[in-house]
């Protein structure tokens, strides 16, 4: 089946906050002289209309990446959901023509380059509200589309329920799960500790990343 890819702009989430490495943006460390998010940046620019970055603090730390940063709206730090529902409300009061929202992680450097078409492909397939990533048997509930008309819906979840766990929530809804190949890289290996800086160094060199990294983001 083949559709006509709507506009999706893509967020980054980059609200964690580290602590596996002794605090500090994990976006922010390098893998062969760039940081990740240089790196995620690169993957989804091809396939996202715009990309906005999710994240808490000082957003004035990431300006050098030139993009809008979006802090959640909902008190208490409640997860990667609350990033998302940030990204939602954030589609509807500026890009009111958007209604799909690719999320993914800010610490994932070696993300598909057919991610975006491939979960719209599903996800129109099945007729679902919701599409996720899928890797070695292993779901990513945050690397997925949302439908920014679910935004309500979330916000009651997060708000009214206190429902923290993506899976719980995603549970509610007709979900689409695509699946990718882990060889010779994860696409989705997620860089959460030094030792995965270090293991993100070798897999670089595995998955041709850095002869595509030297064009820029």
């Amino acid at each position: 089946m083949t559709i006509e890819i709507p506009p999706t702009p893509g967020v980054l989430l980059a609200g964690g906050l580290a602590r596996r490495m002794g605090g500090g943006d994990k976006p922010m460390r390098t893998i062969g002289g760039r940081t990740v998010l240089e790196r995620v940046i690169a993957r989804l620019k091809p396939q996202c209309d715009g990309i906005i970055l999710n994240a808490n603090g000082d957003p004035g730390r990431f300006a050098p990446f030139g993009l809008t940063v979006v802090a959640d709206n909902v008190p208490d730090f409640p997860g990667p959901l609350a990033g998302i529902l940030a990204a939602l409300d954030w589609a509807a009061a500026n890009r009111p023509e958007v209604e799909w929202v690719l999320s993914a992680a800010a610490d994932c450097p070696f993300l598909p380059r057919d991610l975006v078409v491939r979960l719209h492909q599903r996800r129109a397939e099945e007729k679902a509200q919701l599409a996720v990533a899928v890797s070695g048997g292993q779901s990513h509930p945050v690397i997925g589309l949302w439908h920014v008309g679910l935004r309500e819906e979330l916000r009651r979840a997060l708000v009214n329920e206190g429902i923290r766990k993506v899976d719980r929530w995603t549970a509610r809804y007709p979900l689409a799960a695509v699946s990718w190949p882990i060889e010779p890289v994860d696409p989705f290996f997620n860089a959460n500790t030094v030792e995965d800086i270090e293991e993100a160094e070798r897999l670089a060199a595995l998955d041709g990343d850095e002869s595509g990294m030297r064009k820029g983001v």
